[in-house]
């Protein structure tokens, strides 16, 4: 019995450090980026404006609408995982200001578990600059530009048309 106690509680100890470190990761992430702004915000807006393609007024703006520059890079990168116009995601975020993250990950589609929610508690991304970035991809729909979710823009009817397909 006394086995099974010290088993139980060594196993919520060791959930309760990994998920602590993981926090501790998205937020080491978050302040290296807060610190290369601080070095050069001109460097860092053309970063995020080359690696997320979106024109650089747009990223000046979201970048004054944002409590730190770590914040524009977050809703950038939430707006590509979920295929959003960035201020969709600028809204979403002002709204849960403060809740964290996670939260705003939520409300924008990703589901708690999968693979995009694990990535953004690791705090796994990258910010190089450059499009051809680990995980850099063209959002759908739209060329360049933004889809505002499922059911927008000119793919919205796909898969829903009146033949059988392939045999």
């Amino acid at each position: 019995m006394k086995k099974a106690v010290f088993f139980s509680m060594l196993v919520l100890f060791l959930m309760a450090i990994s998920v602590g470190s993981a926090h501790a990761d998205l937020d080491g992430f978050l302040s290296g980026l807060n610190h290369q702004a601080n070095a050069d915000r001109n460097d860092y807006g053309l970063r995020l404006s080359a690696q997320f393609g979106v024109p650089l007024p747009q990223v000046h703006s979201i970048l004054r609408s944002v409590q730190s520059p770590a914040d524009a890079f977050m809703c950038l990168q939430l707006g590509r995982m979920t295929n959003r116009h960035p201020e969709s995601v600028l809204q979403t975020y002002n709204f849960n200001r403060g809740k964290g993250w996670g939260v705003i990950a939520k409300d924008l589609g990703i589901k708690p578990g999968s693979p995009e929610f694990h990535a953004l508690k690791r705090g796994d991304f990258s910010f190089t600059g450059h499009p051809g970035a680990p995980g850099h991809s063209k959002p759908q729909g739209y060329g360049n530009e933004f889809n505002d979710g499922p059911g927008q823009g000119p793919d919205k009817e796909k898969g829903k048309g009146k033949g059988k397909g392939p045999k």
